[in-house]
């Protein structure tokens, strides 16, 4: 078996950030994954693609696979025009998330559309993809999945928390990796900073100009998903059926409303790491540029290290992980942990297109 890899990780998040891309070597050496960002960025979804995911959730079962077989189409143009422009001439797969539409693990169902056969097609390159379904399938969450990446890449860290469009932790806990979503972040936060026509908070100017509000902080708190147990896992279906419920009570303005979701988000991230003094936390994601936010943890955390990584890591820790656990896959290796997900086993999971070429 091979032991050393390129590949491209393809990332798309619940914030709509844009599709996260990496051409990244990996190499097993030592009994240990040592990686290699080779290249990376994101391409930024046009507001008709926004606009289509984020009323994804209300197609009915044949506008949606009108959706998928559209998005696959689109991001084999993403992918095509990544390795265009890097003039990528060896890779061993496309390793793709897809695009999470449904995550409803409690009814047994998650929906991550870009995962049709086609794209190998359209790629002309060998895919592993869909990772969540067969987990579920397993009476798994199906997520987090990334905490397998976070033991074998960021092993140095007593935890990795990121800060996407939710918030999840992962650290290990008597031999076992254990992993679970904390709250809604960059969802939330975005969503406010669109009413002023941006697309999010800055280094969270706005959040710190306003004032928390009270009233709204407490029925946030309350929700009973905060004190429920892992493995648990979050998907816009809690913030439109809960979170947004109670939003829609209050009249605040924007600043005040990011002030209140900040501090809410903070607090929730602080009850949910339960790590000892001086431990180091990596902290990742887009939610990691806001400096607010970060001052606002660090306040419910004082015992706690919390370290920023290079930018790239920041921003492509979650495409760079899915190159991985295609990789993974690749060799039939385990790729997500049970501990995690709360499913029968651990397993090796995900789709293997294979692309034939006829002129070889």
């Amino acid at each position: 078996m091979k032991n050393q890899y390129k590949v491209i990780g393809v990332m798309s998040g619940t914030s709509l950030d844009g599709i996260d891309l990496v051409y990244v070597e990996l190499i097993y050496e030592n009994k240990h994954w040592k990686f290699n960002i080779l290249e990376a960025e994101t391409i930024e979804y046009s507001q008709l693609w926004k606009e289509r995911l984020e009323k994804a959730l209300l197609l009915d079962k044949e506008e949606v696979l009108h959706l998928d077989e559209r998005y696959t189409v689109h991001l084999a143009s993403v992918i095509r025009q990544f390795i265009e422009q890097y003039s990528l001439k060896y890779i061993d797969a496309v390793c793709s998330h897809g695009h999470t539409v449904f995550h409803r693990p409690d009814l047994g169902y998650t929906l991550q559309i870009g995962n049709m056969p086609v794209l190998t097609d359209l790629l002309q390159q060998k895919v592993v993809c869909d990772f969540r379904v067969e987990d579920v399938s397993l009476e798994g969450q199906g997520a987090p999945l990334v905490p397998i990446g976070d033991r074998l890449l960021f092993g140095e860290y007593k935890a990795c928390l990121n800060l996407g469009g939710f918030a999840n932790i992962s650290f290990e806990n008597e031999q076992s990796r254990v992993a679970y979503d904390l709250v809604p972040v960059n969802v939330l936060l975005n969503e406010q900073a669109q009413k002023e026509g941006k697309a999010y908070d800055k280094n969270g100017l706005w959040a710190e100009r306003g004032k928390v509000d009270n009233n709204l902080l407490k029925e946030l708190n309350s929700l009973t998903y905060y004190r429920e147990l892992p493995p648990k896992s979050l998907g816009m279906e809690f913030v439109n059926s809960s979170v947004n419920p109670i939003l829609k009570k209050y009249n605040l303005s924007v600043s005040d409303f990011l002030a209140t979701l900040v501090e809410h988000i903070a607090m929730q991230i602080a009850d949910g790491i339960p790590l000892n003094n001086k431990s180091r936390v990596l902290v990742t994601g887009g939610g990691a540029h806001n400096n607010f936010l970060l001052h606002r943890i660090r306040h419910y955390s004082p015992e706690l290290i919390f370290e920023k990584p290079k930018n790239l890591i920041i921003d492509y820790k979650e495409a760079l992980i899915f190159a991985l656990l295609g990789v993974l896959r690749l060799r039939n290796e385990v790729n997500v942990l049970a501990s995690v997900t709360g499913a029968e086993r651990d397993h090796s999971s995900g789709k293997i297109y294979d692309f034939f070429d006829e002129k070889q």
